[in-house]
């Protein structure tokens, strides 16, 4: 069975989703519907940058949304065939466009919303996230119990073994960074973000996304969803939206997400987006596990290829 994944934050790249819209006339048409309805040209960002502008937490997440979005539309149009979903936070929501759930219009509205919602959850340089490199998920948990003193730490995500995200309060990212190198952590990288994200910090956030979310209407899933907050296989409508609220103040279990497919019969993964951001945590978590790649026309047409030689 073939899984398609799903790319967030930190895969932008000036350029991206512009092949797709020279060469395809409906593509198009998606990226200035997303502009119409964003009332800003959202695609020419996408296209031409400037790169500090891609970089904005309120940019970079409906233009990645949409460049996926396009490349999911192709696979659609191609009859590309998948057994189930998956998304790396904002990837969460086209994981939900690509298995039927809502319209293309309602999540990028709702993306838009998200965006600005976490941008201004927090008071700038009150939050902070910092990658852990090399310590075990138990130990870094037990590190920010530790660390909570300080205030709000937990680990944003679990993206692969070695691989670990906290977030919270500075001073208690901070504590904890420090606690992590004196248990063995090889090394804790600042990251540059507008905000403590997927940690209880996003509360105004999941409230404002939740009033949003209220006025769109879900359906049932056509293939499983595996969601963040729980890496569990979904497909009703309202544990869906559940979960997607969760996840704004909850931990993104990506590594979870991927063995969980794996053991339900998933064999081969294919990244929708730009950037091959997934596949590499995927080598991590499972070494043999195959991983393809839809980012632009080529790379789709050489996908189209194996797949009818198979």
């Amino acid at each position: 069975m073939k899984a398609l994944i799903f790319p967030g934050q930190g895969s932008q790249k000036i350029g991206m989703a512009k092949a797709m819209v020279e060469a395809f006339p409906w593509a198009a048409e998606m990226a200035a519907r997303a502009d119409s309805l964003l009332g800003r040209r959202l695609s020419e960002i996408c296209y031409n940058g400037p790169e500090e502008e891609l970089k904005k937490t309120v940019n970079t997440q409906p233009a990645i949304f949409l460049t996926s979005a396009i490349l999911t539309e192709w696979l659609r149009r191609n009859g590309w065939e998948y057994g189930a979903t998956a998304g790396h936070s904002l990837g969460e929501y086209n994981a939900l466009f690509a298995a039927g759930v809502a319209s293309f219009e309602d999540l990028i509205r709702l993306v838009d919303v998200r965006a600005r919602a976490m941008e201004e959850a927090c008071p700038a340089g009150t939050g902070a996230m910092s990658a852990v490199m090399m310590l075990g998920r138990d130990e870094l948990e037990q590190v920010c119990r530790e660390a909570s003193v300080e205030g709000v730490c937990q680990i944003a995500n679990y993206n692969c073994p070695g691989q670990l995200v906290i977030s919270g309060l500075a001073a208690a990212v901070k504590k904890a960074g420090e606690l992590a190198i004196a248990r063995g952590a090889r090394k804790v990288v600042p990251l540059e973000v507008s905000g403590p994200f997927h940690s209880p910090l996003m509360q105004k956030a999941r409230d404002q996304v939740a009033a949003e979310l209220e006025k769109i209407s879900f359906s049932n899933a056509r293939v499983p969803v595996f969601c963040n907050v729980d890496a569990q296989p979904t497909v009703a409508a309202a544990e869906l939206k559940r979960k997607l609220l969760d996840q704004i103040t909850g931990s993104v279990r990506y590594e979870d997400i991927v063995n969980n497919m794996l053991t339900q019969g998933v064999s081969e993964f294919v990244e929708v987006g730009p950037g091959k951001v997934l596949a590499g945590l995927n080598k991590k978590i499972a070494p043999a596990a195959n991983t393809a790649f839809a980012t632009d026309p080529q790379t789709l047409e050489q996908l189209l290829q194996v797949n009818q030689a198979s």
